[in-house]
């Protein structure tokens, strides 16, 4: 009887780690990104993205509290479709980009909400400022990929106010937010 629960603990151990994986995100091949989006005058929504950034992630569907993230972004490659204005939001009035380069998360704690849904609690480092934020996450799917590799998905939202980061350029009362959409495709190691 002994053997025959270590054998079973034994094998719920490794069974329980054989789902746990370590994901870089996929931005060689463009499966991933972070978008932005902070209302003009209150009249309209700008939109823009980062173009270069990396991540990784640790993430295991039997104990998703376990997982971790990590992202690092390139300030300097803002780009919201409009070469003056990411001119300007590169300056000293936004994101600084001369002094401040990068731009990161770091994830300190995962709840699960139940079935994909997910609330991540992690740092943000921005404009040389932590804090700390939350990004409502869903997962999206996972599994093997056409090349023989396996792959997993997330999405996730966070509204940020500038003025948190040391950004206080007045936009006008409409536009002291920033919204945050991260959409994240990681490949297996």
């Amino acid at each position: 009887m002994r053997k025959s629960l270590l054998a079973f603990g034994l094998f719920a151990l490794l069974t329980s780690k054989v789902f746990a994986a370590d994901y870089v995100v996929d931005t060689t091949g463009a499966h991933a990104s972070i978008n932005f989006k902070i209302q003009h005058l209150g009249y309209s929504w700008l939109t823009g993205r980062f173009n270069t950034f990396d991540g990784k992630f640790s993430y295991d569907p039997a104990k998703p509290e376990a997982s971790t993230i990590s992202v690092n972004i390139n300030t300097d490659s803002v780009d919201s479709n409009h070469a003056e204005r990411d001119k300007h939001i590169r300056s000293e009035d936004f994101l600084y980009v001369k002094k401040y380069p990068t731009a990161n998360f770091v994830s300190t704690k995962v709840e699960s909400l139940g079935g994909e849904r997910l609330k991540v609690f992690g740092n943000l480092t921005l404009h040389g400022i932590t804090k700390p934020i939350i990004i409502m996450a869903e997962k999206i799917g996972e599994g093997k990929d056409p090349w023989g590799g396996y792959r997993a998905g997330f999405s996730g939202t966070t509204r940020i106010a500038m003025a948190d980061y040391g950004i206080m350029t007045n936009l006008g009362p409409a536009s002291t937010h920033v919204e945050l959409m991260l959409n994240l495709e990681g490949v297996k190691q």
